[in-house]
């Protein structure tokens, strides 16, 4: 194995980890006016997160960056030709950490209310470009022989595009369901668990359709293992979620999104991006990777630096790891100087 494939691999595994931490932050966001029927359950549902979901984009911006040092042909192509998608994408992210932020600054129904439609549009439409995004990154986009992407847009926007958008978008909001579940009691809790039962009689049969096309399409004797394990492991996910085993069905849906991930990138390789146009125009693991110099260094910085990443990250979720009630959510009280009535921002209290 070459530092390239190396490399090809860590950023499958930055992505991996990036859907299955980002994933349930994506699901409790589009269920926040779904299963929030007052104030108090909806920072409930925003404080299982809190803590966590700043930290959980880490994984997104290593990716990038790893990207672009290991692979920066496949970072210009993809960022260049999936531009207006990117965009939309990093405008719906900065829109939910703006909202996490400002909801509580102040006590108005209407205020919050409309930070809440906002998370929830943030996170629903984050949720459905990523996958969107990958289906065509396995599928192929027209790139010429300079490797420039020739479409727009709407060429993304086929049909298995979309496809693999209501994948991510439902298997998202089904991991959510699954984690709220995990993280709180009482009556919100049992709405959490009747929303992963329902979410997953969408979730499921999206996921197998979408995984056998691309197998039939795209699929090696390696990834036709990583598929059905998949979808057994989603299959087991949501028998544990109708059974009321939350932590087995949050590994379940885990399992499912990491498994997932490996079946795209090894349907990809050793293309990183293949190009619809001509097979020859496509870019690889060897046309489109970094110097070996720089892919030395790079590799001694992730061994020395990524377990301490994942140590500082574990211990976060360890830290905040028990279940949060109403009793938790800080009573609002004056602001200094004025009658009007304030509470603390919802993302960063537990």
């Amino acid at each position: 194995m070459t530092l390239a494939d190396f490399w090809f691999i860590l950023i499958a595994i930055l992505w991996a980890g990036y859907f299955v931490l980002e994933g349930f932050d994506f699901g409790v966001g589009i269920l926040l006016p779904v299963l929030g029927r007052d104030d108090t359950d909806r920072r409930v549902m925003i404080n299982t997160i809190g803590p966590v979901w700043d930290g959980n984009e880490v994984w997104l911006l290593t990716a990038g960056g790893a990207t672009f040092a290991a692979f920066p042909l496949w970072y210009a192509s993809m960022f260049s030709g999936f531009y207006l998608a990117l965009l939309l994408i990093l405008a719906a992210l900065i829109v939910r950490g703006v909202c996490f932020e400002f909801r509580s600054k102040v006590q108005s129904p209407r205020w919050r209310a409309s930070w809440d439609r906002a998370i929830f549009a943030g996170s629903a439409l984050a949720a459905l470009l990523w996958g969107v995004a990958f289906a065509n990154i396995v599928r192929g986009v027209p790139l010429d022989a300079q490797h420039v992407y020739t479409g727009n847009l709407l060429t993304l926007l086929n049909w298995y595009g979309l496809l693999g958008g209501l994948v991510t978008l439902s298997l998202f909001t089904l991991h959510g369901a699954i984690f709220l579940g995990l993280r709180t009691t009482g009556e919100l809790r049992r709405r959490a668990r009747r929303a992963a039962v329902l979410t997953a009689l969408a979730a499921v049969p999206l996921a197998a359709v979408f995984l056998a096309l691309t197998q039939v399409s795209h699929g090696k004797p390696a990834t036709d293992v990583t598929a059905a394990l998949a979808a057994l492991a989603l299959l087991g996910g949501v028998a544990a979620a109708f059974r009321g085993r939350e932590g087995w069905a949050f590994a379940g849906t885990a399992v499912t999104i990491l498994l997932a991930v490996a079946t795209l990138f090894g349907d990809l390789w050793p293309n990183v991006l293949p190009s619809s146009t001509s097979p020859a125009y496509s870019l690889t693991v060897a046309n489109a990777s970094s110097a070996h110099y720089t892919l030395v260094v790079m590799s001694w910085v992730a061994v020395i630096f990524t377990p301490v990443v994942l140590a500082y990250q574990g211990w976060t979720y360890w830290v905040f790891r028990k279940r949060l009630t109403s009793s938790d959510i800080p009573a609002a009280r004056p602001a200094p100087g004025t009658g009007r009535q304030t509470a603390e921002p919802a993302g960063e209290r537990t």
